[in-house]
């Protein structure tokens, strides 16, 4: 199964995570299929930008979002309207 998750990348104690397109088996920081935005929630406010029109294709395609990313989607689509 395909999945939109979170991968994280940064530093020790300084985490920013990027949206990805991964398949469920590969571990959480390894192989992805693609990347559709980026998220930190270290500043004020947490900077989420998401490309809502990748997201919405792998979303028909069946890629299944975790329950972190689908908020993040839904804040994306409030930033853009």
């Amino acid at each position: 199964m395909v999945k939109i998750r979170l991968a994280r990348v940064g530093g020790k104690k300084n985490a920013i995570y990027r949206v990805v397109v991964a398949d469920a088996r590969s571990p959480r920081d390894g192989r992805n299929i693609d990347t559709i935005g980026r998220y930190n929630p270290q500043t004020h406010p947490s900077i989420v930008e998401i490309d809502v029109a990748k997201a919405d294709k792998w979303l028909a395609d069946g890629a299944q979002p975790t329950s972190a990313v689908r908020k993040l989607i839904k804040i994306a689509r409030a930033q853009a309207a």
